[in-house]
């Protein structure tokens, strides 16, 4: 059984940073890409970036190029460093996993992703 369990999230000044970290266990991942999502209150989950194991497979979302980065941080281990957060950011940020390959329009459906972790809040203040 994969799990995937988010930590990082916390409360920020605008301006501030934040890294998320996503450690997955349960599986083999060197096939799968893992990804972060957020939702806003109110909002749709919104993909953000995305990056696999091997091969290509990362990609943002145009609106956080230049300000967030995905990184792999260990076999299991994916992280998303925010940097210059703006209030708007404020949303339960999610990790998601899935095995199969696609492009970029693949790997930014949330229907795309067959695990995701439980979300890890981040609020920006102003």
């Amino acid at each position: 059984q994969v799990m995937l369990v988010e930590s990082g999230g916390g409360l920020v000044q605008a301006g501030g940073s934040l890294r998320l970290s996503c450690a997955a266990s349960g599986g083999s991942f060197s096939n799968y890409a893992m990804a972060w999502f957020r939702q806003a209150p109110g909002k749709e989950r919104e993909f953000v970036a995305s990056h696999r194991w091997s091969g290509p497979g990362t990609y943002y979302a145009d609106s956080y190029k230049g300000r967030f980065t995905i990184s792999r941080d260990s076999a299991n281990t994916v992280a998303l460093q925010m940097n210059s957060l703006r209030p708007e950011d404020t949303a339960v940020y999610y990790c998601a996993a899935v095995a199969a390959v696609g492009g970029r329009d693949f790997y930014a459906r949330p229907g795309s992703y067959d695990y995701w972790g439980q979300g890890t809040q981040v609020t920006v203040s102003s």
